[in-house]
Formats: C-alpha cells, sequence, structure tokens
C-alpha cells in the first residue's frame, strides 16, 4: 500500500501541476474502494517534468516489472520519452499518466476535477464525474465493478446540490 500522505505532500510541496486518480480519488469522494497505488494525471510541461522528479526521487522510483540487476534513470528527459508510468518506489506504488482514457490530457483532466483538502494541502481530484468516463473508457472488468458505486455517488451529490 502506497504512503498517501508522504508521496501526496512531496508533490504538493514541490509545486507539482497534477490531479489525483483511481482508487485514492474515488476514496476521497466517500468511497470504500481500496487501492495499492497512488495514479495521478501531470501535466507534461517541462518545467512540471522537472518538479516531478523533484518530488518523486526521493523514494527511488523504477518501473514495474523491470530487471533489478539493470540500472535505471528516472529525470526529465525520461518523462519526455513516454506518458504513463508505472513504477514501484520506496513507499508504495506511483503510477503517471500523461493523458486519461475517456477525458484527455491534463488540461481536460483538470477541467473534470475539483479542489480537496487533503492532509493539509489544497489538491485537485478527479471528479465523480470524470471517475466515471475513465472508468467507462477504461473498460476493464475492476473498472467497471465500480461504476456502480461511483453512479451512486453521483446521484447523492446531484441531489445535494439539487437541495434535496
Amino acid at each position: 500500500m502506497v504512503d498517501l500522505q508522504l508521496a501526496l505532500r512531496s508533490l504538493f510541496e514541490n509545486e507539482v501541476e497534477f490531479v489525483i486518480l483511481g482508487g485514492v480519488a474515488i476514496g476521497f469522494h466517500g468511497s470504500a474502494y481500496l487501492t495499492q497505488d497512488l495514479d495521478f494525471c501531470y501535466s507534461r510541461r517541462k518545467e512540471n517534468l522537472k518538479k516531478i522528479v523533484a518530488a518523486i526521487s526521493p523514494f527511488n522510483p523504477r518501473p514495474r516489472g523491470f530487471p533489478e540487476d539493470l540500472p535505471y534513470f528516472f529525470d526529465e528527459t525520461t518523462l519526455q520519452n513516454a506518458t504513463n508510468f508505472t513504477f514501484e518506489t520506496n513507499i508504495g506504488d506511483i503510477d503517471l499518466l500523461g493523458e486519461v482514457a475517456g477525458i484527455g490530457d491534463f488540461g481536460a483532466v483538470k477541467n473534470t476535477s475539483v479542489s480537496m483538502q487533503i492532509f493539509g494541502c489544497d489538491l485537485r481530484v478527479l471528479s465523480v464525474e470524470g471517475l466515471i468516463l475513465a472508468k467507462r473508457a477504461a473498460g476493464r472488468p475492476k473498472d467497471l465493478l465500480v461504476l456502480p458505486e461511483l453512479e451512486a455517488l453521483q446521484e447523492i451529490l446531484k441531489n445535494q446540490e439539487d437541495g434535496d
């Protein structure tokens, strides 16, 4: 299980532009859904890539399943050369997504996010509506299984907004 507080505080303190996704986002919206990793969408601007490297390097990231005996360099060039990454780190698994299926790039994801106070930090979290779009687009069995709960959460939020 990832140390969420440590990971999110490091991203926040390094001023990384990111939006929390996946199971962590679902949990922050009030679900009991459990996840083992932290997924986030990130801005691919060069300045932001430097901030990501500063935020995550202390946790010794390596691609999940990458042979232990091979050297791996986590730097801006690495992040420039691909869009999505699945890392194992000293504090748990962290996945970086430059684009999210069903939504688009960081700008579109940010526009579909909400602000939340988490561990004393003002962070962006993908909205319930955005999570539904992303989970439907991903289409994996584990994603489809959580859709009924997300749709119920969406209905509760809609009723709260309508004053019911």
